[in-house]
């Protein structure tokens, strides 16, 4: 399975990743709408880390074992067999937040508004994830396992 890999040296912090996947899961796919008319505003399925000079992008791994997955009080979060990614089933989420407090990188983020949780779908309707088509920097890098350590 491919995942999203950061470049720790070369990502500055831009946060454009962010920009970007918050206007993908808009409803306008306009970016100034999306950040100051659409109710309930768009959240980004990742965020930036800062510490000194070193920034990076995190997002879920969609781990191979994943505690949020036996976590999740409802069952919402599963693995999807056709793409083995870790999804959300916002029908049976209630925004309880256990999946956050499992996830070793505490991703998934609670929308407010709806009262789910969301977290990075890595855009299966996109050739690539929104956010590494929009790195400035190409800090971030689309690859199965073998290609990245490559």
């Amino acid at each position: 399975m491919k995942k999203v890999y950061v470049k720790e040296d070369v990502c500055i912090g831009c946060g454009l990743c962010e920009v970007y996947c918050r206007l993908k899961h808009s409803k306008s796919k306009d970016l100034i709408k999306a950040y100051k008319k659409e109710i309930p505003r768009p959240l980004s399925r990742l965020r930036v880390d800062e510490s000194g000079i070193v920034s990076l992008s995190v997002r879920c791994q969609h781990c191979d074992d994943a505690p949020c997955i036996r976590a999740c009080l409802t069952g919402a979060l599963s693995r999807d067999p056709s793409t083995s990614l870790v999804m959300v089933d916002e029908e049976r989420c209630i925004g309880c937040g256990t999946c956050t407090l499992a996830c070793p990188l505490g991703v998934p983020k609670l929308d407010t508004s709806q009262k789910k949780m969301v977290k990075c779908d890595l855009c299966q309707d996109e050739e690539l994830p929104v956010c590494v088509a929009n790195c400035p920097n190409e800090a971030l890098l689309y690859a199965e396992v073998e290609e990245a350590l490559a």
